[in-house]
């Protein structure tokens, strides 16, 4: 027969990842060898996904798609020959490419004090160790932060997210054929710290201060926007808002002092998210001046197209020497820059001005000389025209006090008589209380109305009013009124006023109006502020208070306005009053995706789907479960109230057919039906008859073979059988501690000429107990009993 043929090339070792092609070659010397090839002792056989092909002295096992159940020892024979070699199934973690594309371009952001919740599902040979770290050391669980992991993902929860938790994770997923890691990045945002100290006052004066301060250590993850600048009087309660700078300027001056006193600044830090706390700075003290104060305005006595004549007073601060003389500056109103009038000091308090332009409109303004210096400029004067004088307006009519409560008088009045005056431009208004002498301003620009309303009065006071026409040639004679101020009103704490219409949790349906009306009562009003989980509302909610109602408006309602409302009142006095209220934005749930129907325990069918994409921000979602019986029939709800994706029905009738549909519900109501395909049926079964053999057929019920205990994990089926003789045949009844099982749906029980079965289909800790069953007939009676025990799936 010839030479022996033997191996030029034998198998090798393959190690190939799960799903992937894998090829076993080996090379003999004869061409007409025809070899067998075995897996784990046993001779293969053709089959799905398997083939073997020979070119020429190659023979080859070919794999399409390897899986677990494809690992092994390998072997070929052929005549003579032998070779071995094992396949190895690498099954290392994965995670959806885009999945982890999103997760490792793009940042997670949050605020503080949000819920951070980071969900990493994945595939892979069990079991999976998933390993967190941040900043190269290993995340444990504390009262904040919490690693779960299952055996399809893992998921990192942070309750309330601070500043500190921003940096670098990495998630580490290993097994035994390889790790996976990936690289994650988070950000939370939140205000800025406050700006860096301390407070360094750069320039004091009696005029004016400058502090300078430094950035914050921690812009909060937002670029900084402005600072703002506040200051309090040494003995004072209130803050006052000097201005804001941009981010940029870390000094700001103020000339919003007097000298000799002495005040605190304090400067905040402005992000996209809010208002840092404030930096402080100590007592600073205006410095006293040598040079004179700055007088009143100048007044004009008389002007003509070429002539304006002004006059002034002395200054009440004259300084440390007596005053030796005045400049006086003038510009066009409406223009920024001051002309000297005249270049060396004029001893008198009066001045009369001939290189004027006829028509212009100008202002004028004095300051005081001493032997220290010049002094401060006064403020502007009234602006007046170089033309001959009009005629000045007459006086207002019929001026009166149309309104008046505890803090504020409304007035109104006529023109004045068309004879009495030129063309009116407006109207000026005054007020003086009746301890004093000097009459304030009221309103800066003129008004047009013929009414006007003072505000911030005090109670029970007595003021003087007037009020004077304009026009061209300036006020004309004043008209006078007295005003008495009511008593205040009896001071109200502020109490928000909850009742059955205030509700503490609202459910809103995505793009409906959320609208919230809080009643309350305070006097005088309060101050009221809103907060959405602690930070101040978005921009997309208005806020409305209105004759004691407050009133919260989001216009069309997204998934992120969910979360807890705080409305605050808070007076004068100090008393403050909260109510918070839950917001859940849901709406009717998306349809679950597709069903499918297996036969896990005879003569049932356990249907499963792909969960609703609604369950990502539901929290209260469940499923209802419908079958009919043919495919125009009707449907009936055969599982309710479902919180998995499974569901087993067990009154199966062999022989018909039965459709399923899914539905997912919520409290707005129900998503459109997912429904199967094709209709499920079981087949009926041919048994034969068994016939009993002996003289007498009638028989007492008896036990052939006994019950017998079983320890089940939770979520397992169990079947518990036993074998029962007797004629006639005997009724077989199943109890649970007692309790008669017959029309329980959780239990499927089954009497196939004796062999008597009970199925669970997935058992809990409810299923515990003792079982027993109870065979009867005419003859007698027998039973037998067995203890199920479940635990944990650990």
């Amino acid at each position: 027969s010839g030479p022996h043929c033997h191996l030029n090339k034998q198998l090798l070792d393959v190690r190939v990842l799960k799903g992937e092609p894998a090829e076993l070659s080996c090379t003999v010397s004869k061409d007409e060898v025809t070899g067998t090839w075995f897996k784990d002792g046993l001779k293969l056989t053709s089959m799905d996904g398997v083939s073997f092909e020979k070119e020429g002295l190659v023979h080859k096992l070919i794999i399409n798609k390897v899986e677990d159940i494809h690992a092994g020892k390998y072997r070929f024979e052929g005549g003579d020959i032998k070779t071995e070699a094992s396949l190895f199934v690498e099954d290392p973690p994965q995670v959806d490419k885009v999945l982890l594309k999103n997760l490792t371009s793009v940042p997670t952001v949050a605020k503080a004090g949000q819920q951070v919740k980071i969900k990493i599902p994945f595939e892979g040979r069990l079991p999976v160790r998933a390993t967190w770290l941040k900043d190269k050391m290993e995340l444990v669980d504390d009262t904040r932060i919490r690693v779960d992991k299952t055996e399809t993902f893992t998921m990192l929860s942070i309750s309330s997210s601070e500043r500190k938790d921003c940096g670098d994770y990495k998630v580490r997923l290993k097994n035994d054929s390889g790790v996976l890691e990936i690289n994650l990045k988070l950000v939370v945002i939140d205000k800025p710290q406050p700006p860096a100290g301390p407070i360094k006052i750069v320039e004091s004066s009696a005029n004016d201060i400058t502090i300078q301060w430094k950035p914050p250590k921690d812009d909060g993850g937002k670029p900084l926007q402005s600072y703002i600048v506040e200051r309090q009087q040494v003995g004072k309660n209130d803050w006052v808002t000097l201005g804001e700078t941009p981010r940029s300027c870390t000094t700001f001056t103020t000339n919003k002092v007097e000298q000799d006193m002495s005040y605190y600044f304090r400067v905040r830090a402005v992000n996209a998210e809010g208002t840092s706390d404030a930096l402080e700075s100590d007592e600073v003290k205006a410095v006293s001046k040598a040079s004179p104060g700055a007088p009143d305005p100048p007044e004009i006595v008389s002007a003509s197209r070429d002539t304006i004549t002004i006059s002034w007073k002395a200054p009440r601060k004259t300084g440390s020497s007596r005053i030796v003389g005045y400049f006086v500056q003038k510009r066009k109103k409406g223009t920024m820059t001051w002309l000297p009038v005249n270049n060396v000091p004029i001893a008198d308090k009066k001045l009369k001005m001939t290189n004027l332009k006829k028509g212009l409109q100008y202002e004028f303004r004095v300051a005081a000389v001493n032997a220290a210096g010049t002094g401060d400029a006064s403020e502007p004067s009234e602006p007046v025209f170089a033309r001959d004088s009009t005629k000045s307006p007459g006086q207002v009519q019929n001026l009166k006090v149309r309104s008046s409560d505890s803090t504020s008088v409304t007035l109104t009045w006529r023109r004045p008589e068309a004879k009495d005056g030129g063309d009116v431009k407006g109207y000026e208004v005054e007020i003086r209380s009746s301890d004093k002498l000097n009459w304030t301003k009221c309103n800066t620009l003129p008004i047009e109305a013929t009414t006007y309303t003072i505000k911030g009065l005090q109670a029970q006071e007595v003021y003087f009013l007037r009020v004077r026409a304009l026009n061209d040639s300036g006020p004309g004679e004043a008209t006078e009124i007295e005003a008495c101020m009511d008593a205040a009103p009896p001071v109200v704490f502020p109490r928000l006023l909850i009742d059955d219409t205030v509700k503490s949790f609202l459910v809103i349906k995505a793009g409906n109006t959320i609208r919230v009306n809080i009643p309350f009562e305070a006097s005088p009003d309060p101050v009221v502020t809103w907060f959405k989980d602690g930070l101040p509302l978005p921009n997309r909610a208005t806020v409305k208070t209105k004759d004691g109602t407050i009133q919260l408006l989001i216009g069309a309602a997204e998934f992120t306005d969910s979360g807890i409302y705080t409305v605050e009142l808070q007076n004068g006095l100090g008393k403050r009053e909260t109510f918070s209220f839950q917001v859940q934005v849901t709406d009717i749930p998306q349809s679950p995706g597709p069903v499918k129907l297996e036969e896990n325990v005879p003569n049932t069918v356990t249907v499963t789907w792909e969960p609703s994409a609604s369950e990502k921000w539901e929290n209260d979602l469940y499923y209802t479960v419908l079958k009919r019986e043919s495919q125009k029939g009707l449907w009936h709800v055969v599982g309710d109230l479902i919180y998995t994706n499974k569901f087993t029905y067990t009154k199966l009738i062999p022989g018909r057919d039965y459709y399923f549909r899914v539905v997912a519900k919520n409290s707005l109501g129900a998503s459109g039906p997912s429904d199967t395909l094709q209709p499920w049926r079981i087949r009926k079964q041919k048994v034969k008859p068994q016939k009993y053999k002996g003289v007498n057929q009638n028989q007492p019920p008896r036990f052939l073979v006994a019950l017998k205990p079983h320890v089940v994990t939770t979520g397992s089926e169990c079947r518990m059988s036993c074998a029962v003789g007797g004629h006639p045949a005997p009724k077989i009844t199943w109890y649970k501690d007692s309790r008669d099982l017959s029309s329980d749906p959780n239990y499927f029980c089954t009497n196939n000429f004796g062999v008597c079965s009970l199925v669970v289909a997935g058992v809990t800790k409810h299923d515990e107990g003792e079982y027993m069953v109870e065979a009867t007939n005419e003859l007698g009676r027998a039973f037998s009993k067995a203890f199920l025990t479940i635990k944990g799936n650990n």
